[in-house]
């Protein structure tokens, strides 16, 4: 039977290296990406596969399936008495393509329903709408709908965000989409003020393009072991278009590998299932697609969900995820989260390693295993976010510089992986693993909710803070 000190110690670095070199010829092969779809990404996939299927301890499930994704650029600028002025701007997915100079017009209220727009004053116009209370793709139907040409979302903060997606392709029950893009609050109320003022003209240029990928999930489930009780862990696959993904996410991927690796060397009590999704990139559609193809009986038998997305930062951190709310208040956390944040701060406190925990914010895998309310786990090492002076007391580093100095970027290498964290990351996940794969301990067992499948695509979602 598995035991957590036996499967650490055959945890090595050097294996973890191998694998991160294979990762990065597999970016080679794809303009130096793992985008989900691309020959890169499915090389990763493939590469899982072969080495698992050698162990034969395993049932492997494939599921290919096609996702649509909405990529493109934009522009946007506007003239205030008589200056003109470009914006810094994030277009929206499934927005369509088109060129529109125009009158800013401004929507009331937050643009949810029909009498925020006055068709008079809309027709052929560049809408200015507010950010809140309903989603992107009816705020932008609604203005199409009006006579809008364009529509321009604003942040509700004064602050960027990073556009989003439109939930669906279209909305022939609202309106037609028209070319839309998002803005800054700060530059939205400044151009809200100029139009109470006086003509503000502007020009929206989009162009964008829908495309329908094909790409695999692999979901590798001891043979032996209790299948009405099944222990997840997963990590994502995929990489940014920007690079080839080595901390995000190779080292949880390739951690979960390693483990996964070893792991037949001894027997399991609950089966043990490794999740490697695709597209979490795009909106945790690997995850999200698995979740909602499970029988309700196969649902039931998750006990819980273990999720590894960058532990291998640079400048880390050693974060658990806060399943107890002891600092980070979330009222989606399922029942039994706490019990797994303690397996691994208890973890961390008998190897001599400070820990800290870090709150579910939504932009990993975990979360559609939280929608699904099954009990949910997790660590992390940062990602963009600034490393604290009392953080640096606890694990070294730099004060005021980023977990991961080349998030989401070119470098993001095998230089990028820092060994330590990514190897003490490893030993933690195994721990739980081993822990779990004997005895739950205490972990509720509740009916799962079932969750309906994602039919289409997004734009990758911009993830602005250090959570994940």
């Amino acid at each position: 039977m598995v035991q957590s000190k036996a499967l650490r110690q055959v945890l090595l670095p050097a294996n973890l290296l191998k694998h991160a070199d294979a990762l990065v010829s597999q970016a080679a092969t794809s303009g130096g990406n793992r985008v989900f779809g691309s020959t890169g990404h499915n090389a990763t996939v493939k590469y899982i596969k072969d080495l698992l299927d050698s162990t034969g301890y395993y049932d492997i499930e494939l599921q290919t399936f096609p996702f649509v994704v909405s990529d493109g650029t934009s522009s946007f600028s506007a003239t205030i008495s008589g200056a003109m002025k470009d914006y810094t701007n994030e277009h929206f997915t499934y927005t369509p393509s088109g060129t529109v100079t125009s009158t800013l017009m401004v929507a009331k209220n937050v643009g949810c329903n029909g009498p925020d727009y006055d068709p008079a004053k809309m027709k052929g116009a560049i809408v200015l709408i507010k950010r809140g209370t309903c989603d992107f793709g009816t705020k932008v139907a609604l203005a199409g709908a009006n006579g809008a040409a364009a529509a321009i979302i604003y942040n509700d903060t004064p602050g960027d965000f990073g556009g989003g997606s439109l939930d669906q392709p279209s909305r022939p029950d609202i309106g037609p989409y028209v070319p839309a893009i998002a803005i800054s609050g700060t530059d939205g109320n400044a151009l809200v003020a100029a139009v109470a003022k006086g003509k503000v003209t502007g020009t929206v240029v989009v162009k964008a393009t829908n495309i329908a990928r094909y790409s695999t999930n692999l979901i590798a489930t001891t043979k032996g072991g209790d299948k009405n009780n099944v222990i997840m862990a997963g990590g994502h696959t995929d990489s940014v278009p920007e690079g080839p993904g080595l901390n995000d996410n190779g080292s949880g991927s390739m951690g979960l590998l390693e483990i996964a690796l070893q792991l037949p060397k001894w027997s399991v009590k609950n089966a043990v299932s490794f999740g490697f999704w695709t597209a979490q990139e795009y909106g945790m559609v690997g995850s999200d697609h698995f979740l909602a193809t499970r029988t309700t009986k196969q649902l039931n038998a998750i006990a819980l969900y273990l999720d590894f997305n960058m532990i291998a930062s640079q400048n880390f951190g050693f974060f658990v995820q806060d399943g107890g709310q002891t600092q980070f208040k979330n009222s989606a956390v399922p029942a039994g989260s706490d019990l797994i944040q303690k397996v691994f701060t208890d973890y961390f406190t008998s190897v001599n390693l400070k820990s800290a925990p870090t709150p579910f914010g939504g932009f990993s895998d975990y979360a559609t295993f939280m929608n699904a309310l099954i009990p949910v786990g997790g660590l992390f090492s940062g990602a963009n976010g600034k490393k604290t002076a009392t953080e640096v007391k606890m694990w070294g580093g730099q004060a005021g510089a980023p977990y991961d100095p080349n998030y989401d970027t070119v470098k993001d290498d095998k230089a990028n992986l820092n060994i330590n964290p990514w190897i003490q990351n490893v030993k933690a996940a195994a721990h739980a693993i081993a822990t779990y794969a004997v005895d739950l301990g205490g972990i509720p067992r509740v009916t799962k909710k079932k969750l309906a499948k994602k039919e289409v695509g997004q734009q990758r979602s911009a993830r602005t803070s250090e959570v994940m």
